[in-house]
């Protein structure tokens, strides 16, 4: 079955002077301008080609990736404004269309916002949306507690920064477990700290549990084996101090040097740790 807005493998049919065709099952005979055809393209050779609609909503195929596919949520710029929406830049010669009705503000040339890509029903087009919400939380969250997943920051809080997970759900990473400021549209891999009965979920940058301190608390004994026994580092120190030299955040550094004092590995000075020897 064919996708638009999304990534396809497609058989090369023939060829044409203007690009090649491919097999595109339901959807008939699609082409891939010549621009596109990759060196040493044969008939009956398998490529892995971005399906959409050109300027005259026709499908056609390509061999640029775009920013995002129909599922995803991106920051994307916009590139103009008329009076049927807004146009965004997504990495391909065809912008992408934000209609009105689907911004939550006007939105203005040359500013970047989160969007959804999606098919539109009524006209079959791909186009996207700045109203996030109604492409989230729409199926139940199951994920395990240290599970990896993908975050694209969507906005800051009083608690903390609300992320969007693997393109479907929404999180939050807590500012005083975060090593500095993240930015809008930032895309990062976390980790599943928990899951609450709401369905709400927490977030970290860190592995949660007793193997990720374990393994910080080593690396800190390392550089301070490195260093001649004598870190100027304390549970006082800056934040972002404690992220250059461990990129980890100050709560975990803390956390470490707890677990190495208590294992009587260290000694905690008034400016600095020192190695027991």
């Amino acid at each position: 079955m064919i996708l638009p807005g999304r990534f396809n493998t497609l058989k090369v049919v023939k060829f044409v002077d203007f690009g090649v065709y491919l097999d595109g099952e339901e959807k008939g005979e699609i082409l891939l301008p010549a621009r596109y055809v990759p060196d040493a393209c044969d008939v009956g050779q398998d490529l892995e080609v971005f399906i959409y609609l050109d300027s005259e909503d026709r499908i056609i195929a390509t061999t640029e990736k775009p920013y995002a596919q129909v599922g995803e949520f991106a920051m994307l710029r916009v590139n103009a404004v008329n009076n049927i929406g807004a146009f965004m830049d997504w990495g391909l010669m065809k912008d992408l269309l934000v209609p009105f009705r689907e911004q939550k503000m006007n939105m203005v040339a040359g500013r970047s916002y989160l969007v959804y890509v999606y098919v539109d029903a009524d006209s079959g087009r791909i186009a996207a949306s700045a109203k996030l919400e109604k492409f989230l939380d729409n199926v139940i969250p199951v994920y395990s507690v240290g599970e990896d997943v993908s975050l694209l920051v969507e906005s800051d809080s009083d608690l903390g920064y609300n992320a969007i997970i693997n393109h479907l759900h929404r999180g939050i990473l807590y500012h005083d477990e975060l090593p500095g400021p993240l930015r809008k549209g930032q895309q990062l891999t976390a980790y599943i700290k928990k899951v609450r009965e709401d369905k709400k979920i927490d977030l970290s940058l860190y592995r949660p549990g007793y193997e990720q301190v374990d393994g910080i608390s080593q690396s800190i004994l390392d550089r301070m084996k490195d260093a001649g026994g004598f870190l100027p580092l304390t549970d006082k120190s800056d934040a972002a101090q404690i992220f250059e030299q461990f990129a980890i955040s100050k709560k975990v550094f803390k956390k470490a040097i707890g677990a190495l004092y208590r294992q009587r590995r260290i000694l905690l000075e008034e400016k600095g740790i020192r190695l027991v020897f």
